[in-house]
């Protein structure tokens, strides 16, 4: 087969964070794939044909997509943050292994994309400094049994803790009960970040704790960072605090 299909992360914010691989992969797609709110984002070029849709539609997305590559288009299908971390990597490889047997022989390729944990932990400080987990609060794909056992296991290990889909509109409670949970296995103290709209204009940080913190404020824009037992506030004049989980676990270092 002539067509290809590359899946390109476009960051969670601005141009200047879309890799050189990404924009070359954009520049030469002859379609573009995607959720209208990432595509919005992507320069419209001369010729190129552009397929959006709404959310909640992936696998049709991905579909769409391989159809058009086994027609020997050149496609490139467009993910926010990281293709690979809740998002359309997973899609269109879900697709792939129960679709079509020409679809396992395309040119398929992968292209990183900074993931909204790292723009978050970039802006805080050091807070991914030791073990830390991912876990989305959605339960359109899971149950939310299975989301309390995440959460449980993650604090009875004591690592840092992103999370990811933290609230929408149907679901403004989840995000509650999340901390609820949280709060039984860690110090009032525990720091927290909610990291919303990074990159953007509309850019917001709010640091607090565990014990202080309003969870109302998170919504589908939001990375909600949860420290471990190490993690701490670096206190500084006139200036936010920075957040730093040591890379030791269990003393202060020396120096």
């Amino acid at each position: 087969m002539t067509g290809s299909l590359a899946i390109v992360g476009l960051g969670p914010g601005p141009a200047c964070w879309i890799a050189p691989e990404a924009s070359a992969a954009l520049d030469k797609a002859s379609d573009i794939v995607g959720y209208q709110r990432y595509l919005d984002r992507v320069a419209e070029r001369a010729g190129q044909r552009r397929h959006g849709s709404g959310n909640r539609v992936e696998l049709s997305r991905a579909r769409l997509a391989l159809t058009l590559a086994a027609q020997g288009r050149q496609v490139a299908v467009v993910s926010g943050g990281d293709p690979g971390v809740f998002a359309m990597a997973a899609a269109i490889f879900e697709a792939i292994d129960a679709g079509e047997p020409c679809w396992r022989t395309l040119d398929i390729s992968v292209i990183p994309g900074i993931s909204a944990m790292q723009a978050a932990a970039a802006r805080l400080g050091a807070p991914l400094g030791h073990d830390f987990c991912a876990i989305s609060l959605s339960d359109n794909l899971k149950s939310w049994e299975v989301v309390e056992k995440r959460l449980r296991a993650a604090a009875e290990g004591d690592f840092v803790i992103a999370l990811f889909n933290p609230a929408s509109k149907a679901r403004p409670e989840k995000i509650h009960h999340a901390f609820a949970l949280l709060g039984d296995w860690r110090p009032a103290a525990t720091p927290v970040a909610f990291a919303r709209s990074v990159g953007h204009a509309n850019e917001k940080i709010v640091l607090t704790t565990i014990g202080d913190a309003d969870p109302s404020i998170a919504d589908m824009n939001t990375l909600v960072l949860i420290g471990s037992s190490e993690t701490r506030f670096i206190e500084r004049p006139d200036a936010r605090p920075w957040l730093l989980t040591p890379r030791t676990y269990g003393k202060r270092p020396d120096g």
